[in-house]
């Protein structure tokens, strides 16, 4: 039964047992009368109605601490402001803004959870519904009068704002019950004045109502009697009570006293700034404690509503302390109003969080600011300075060995417990003395490296005379590596971001919290040599993925360490922030008719057996068709079926096979363990092709004794890195002699394969001259460009040398 509740607060408050009274009616078959406040609009029996069973609630009297908590919350009221609400020109309302709205209430409460809703509105389309009327009004008298139909010297008188509300504010709430019912919702429309809050009986009278209302799955609309607005005396606060001065405070002193979890203010801001929205050195608060009042500075109120922000805020620090959680956020941005709600109830960053709990060390916000100011000074430290700091870190993963295997050993014993790690995962977890010496003479390869890295000339021109133009390497500036599973990225990361005098900020796997947390303050300790402890944060707060990288204004670049699953999610999350990395490692082997029986069986074997998780393993092998029924092709089945390798068919060879083994379901697939695909191809081109339409541009081979034929290969290819006779596994930066990689990229632009710490430095132009002017080469002027080449000099920071 779709049930449309119209109230008279004066009503709803003398009567409270009329809904019960309506109900019992409706049960028995009878009509309700025209006396009762309530209207029926369909049928539907009583017993139909949904009772919550989504275990959502929680013990009310403290608010959540975190955002990822806001998850659990069951009763949300939600506060929309009249610039939410209203057009921009005032005068209507902002009908798909308000559709948006109503979507996601109706989703939140079919999902079990108790929704309220706060609203303005009124005023503005009852402007609409008035002017609409005067100047029909005044049209007719005009034509009557003139005998035609002009509208001339037609002026509207100035509306009062209380008989705009009582025009409008039937037609709102037939709007939103118009709405709702598209998503089998029922409302319900509740009036009050603050003098109803002074009356304890009418304000228990309404806690009532409005809880008979949510156990019955109704949404209750509530706004202030704006047509009978009461005197402003009884507006000043009462001790511990907030008065009903705004839908602010209306929205809190209902949040309160319905025990909501979760207050969602929406007006037309981001959210609270520092100082007004709009000046220069405005900030967005993602969080806000009691007590930081004194840190912000109010701006003007919004071009509509009588709150503003310090009312908001006011508000909320007041509903926060009734045990209520707050968020304020912006309800009027087109690109974020149609989930704006949903995300902040799944705990994203959106708008800002009101907490009683300040987290004890700094923010992300903080960690990343103070990450890039120590960064800029480690950019501007001799090459043998970073060089320094990367020795003393390679010197600490080795005396420190014992610390990090005990951390270790930590995380494994518990990812083993909870068995939620693959075998794979577990190895990439582990780690041992051999690993850290390992770990340990990388390091000291980038650190000879880093020796000639930040400030190296690329190009050098003379543009004129006494006008030169240089090409220098640079820091990119603030790197986000995440990670999972494998604590050994953290010091090979920390080294190339040293090296190349970038700030880095990590986020690692919470499986590898205890290892992580000993390996990064062992890096903080070597950069702490040269006063630049700071450069290297380690993420270890409850922040989510998808938060991090909606920091576009703070990020230069995210670089993903994890499954393919992972840079997806990463690579949509940051619509924002470049993303280096690959999400699938899709690589093929290509044996040729003219191909080394050794040389395949070595290369195949190792390609996909020696570390089948591994980005750069084989997943398709591609063989000439000539070899379909030679010694070569049997002893290369023979030795996958030895290694436990599973075998799926592509198309092309499932033809040729009476009985095959299963046909691939797709020739995309990067199995990331002990199966392989197998196709056949009639020659090389056929291989290119197939690689080009079905692999990821990672990692590809070519097995062959034909040397046009494996250079044909290597030039027509465009994956990342393109090997003869040599294992996909050797696609990796310790193996081609960067020391480490930040990972393997297969993007077009920027750096592509293995990417060491060339590919964490791009380059900017400096030019040297005496008062040079572009007027001085115009056809008038008395110059003329040279653009002369000259040779490449080193350029450091602090000096210059020249050749």
């Amino acid at each position: 039964m779709y049930l449309q509740k119209m109230f008279s607060c004066s009503q709803l408050l003398a009567r409270p047992n009329a809904l019960q009274t309506f109900k019992r009616a409706a049960s028995q078959g009878k009509n309700p009368s025209s006396s009762t406040f309530l209207t029926l609009h369909a049928v539907r029996q009583w017993s139909n109605v949904p009772f919550f069973t989504v275990p959502l609630a929680r013990a009310h009297g403290k608010s959540f601490a975190h955002r990822s908590d806001l998850r659990q919350a069951k009763r949300i009221l939600v506060k929309l402001g009249s610039a939410v609400v209203t057009r921009g020109d005032e005068c209507g309302l902002a009908l798909g803004r308000l559709a948006s709205i109503v979507e996601q209430v109706a989703m939140l409460q079919n999902q079990g959870r108790e929704m309220m809703i706060v609203t303005s509105g009124a005023v503005a389309f009852g402007k609409q519904r008035l002017r609409h009327e005067i100047l029909l009004s005044q049209s007719v008298r005009q034509a009557l009068h003139s005998g035609q139909n002009q509208l001339k010297d037609m002026s509207l008188p100035v509306l009062e704002a209380r008989a705009c509300a009582a025009a409008g504010q039937s037609g709102l709430m037939a709007l939103y019950e118009a709405m709702f019912t598209q998503y089998s919702t029922c409302t319900a429309q509740i009036l009050v004045t603050n003098l109803d809050f002074h009356d304890d009986q009418k304000r228990r009278n309404l806690n009532s109502t409005l809880h008979e209302l949510l156990r019955m799955n109704i949404v209750p609309i509530i706004n202030t009697n704006d047509a009978v607005v009461p005197p402003p005396e009884p507006n000043s606060d009462l001790q511990g009570v907030i008065s009903i001065k705004d839908n602010d405070s209306l929205a809190a002193r209902l949040a309160v006293e319905m025990r909501a979890d979760l207050l969602i203010a929406l007006s037309d801001v981001e959210g609270l700034y520092d100082s007004p929205p709009g000046s220069d050195d405005a900030k967005l608060l993602d969080t806000f404690y009691p007590g930081d009042q004194h840190s912000i500075t109010y701006g003007t109120k919004s071009r509509v509503g009588i709150g503003g922000m310090e009312a908001k805020v006011k508000a909320a620090l007041w509903a926060l302390q009734g045990g209520t959680s707050v968020v304020i956020a912006n309800g009027t941005h087109p690109k974020v109003t149609g989930h704006v709600i949903t995300d902040i109830v799944e705990g994203k960053k959106v708008g800002t969080f009101f907490s009683e709990v300040k987290p004890a060390g700094p923010t992300v916000e903080q960690q990343t600011e103070m990450a890039r100011s120590a960064g800029r000074t480690l950019a501007s430290l001799e090459p043998e300075q970073r060089s320094d700091i990367i020795c003393a870190l390679a010197d600490l993963l080795t005396e420190r060995k014992d610390e990090i295997l005990s951390a270790n050993k930590k995380d494994m014993e518990h990812a083993v417990s909870t068995g939620r790690l693959s075998p794979a995962m577990l190895k990439r977890l582990s780690l041992s003395s051999s690993k850290l010496n390992s770990l340990s003479i990388g390091l000291r390869q980038i650190a000879v490296s880093s020796q000639d890295s930040v400030g190296r000339v690329l190009r050098r021109t003379r543009v004129a005379n006494n006008l030169e133009l240089e090409q220098i390497t640079v820091p990119i500036g603030v790197l986000l590596v995440i990670f999972e599973s494998r604590p050994d990225c953290l010091p090979q990361v920390s080294a190339l971001a040293i090296a190349s005098g970038n700030a880095l900020l990590l986020k690692g796997g919470k499986e590898a919290a205890n290892t992580n947390r000993i390996l990064h303050e062992l890096a903080q300790e070597a950069l702490s040599i040269h006063g630049v402890k700071d450069a290297i944060q380690l993420v270890s707060t409850r922040e989510e993925v998808e938060d991090l990288c909606r920091l576009e204004k703070m990020i230069d670049l995210i670089i993903p360490r994890g499954s393919s699953q992972l840079v997806r999610d990463i690579q949509r999350a940051a619509k924002g922030i470049p993303v280096l990395g690959h999400s699938e490692g899709i690589c093929h082997v290509y044996v040729d008719h003219e191909a080394s029986v050794d040389k395949a069986i070595k290369i195949i074997r190792d390609s996909k057996c020696d570390y089948p998780a591994a980005c750069n393993a084989m997943e398709t092998l591609l063989v000439h068709r000539e070899l379909l029924r030679s010694p070569l092709f049997d002893q290369i089945i023979d030795m996958l079926r030895t290694e436990h390798v599973k075998i799926h068919a592509g198309p092309k060879f499932a033809s040729y096979l009476t009985f095959s083994p299963s046909e691939v379901k797709s020739l995309r697939t990067e199995y990331g363990d002990l199966e392989c695909c197998i196709e056949v191809v009639d020659s090389m081109q056929e291989a290119v092709d197939h690689i080009h339409k079905y692999g990821s541009s990672h990692t590809d081979v070519i097995v062959t004794e034909n040397e046009d034929t494996a250079e044909q290969f290597l030039q027509q290819l465009d994956s990342a890195c393109v090997f003869w006779n040599a294992s996909s596994r050797f696609a990796d930066g310790y193996r081609f002699g960067l020391g480490a990689e930040v990972g393997i990229s297969t993007a077009r632009i920027h750096a592509r394969g293995p990417v060491g710490l060339d590919g964490l430095l791009t380059t900017k132009w400096v030019l040297r001259g005496e008062g040079h002017t572009a007027a001085d080469f115009s056809e008038q002027g008395s110059m003329t460009y040279l653009h002369e080449n000259l040779p490449v000099a080193q350029v450091l920071p602090g000096r210059r040398t020249t050749s």
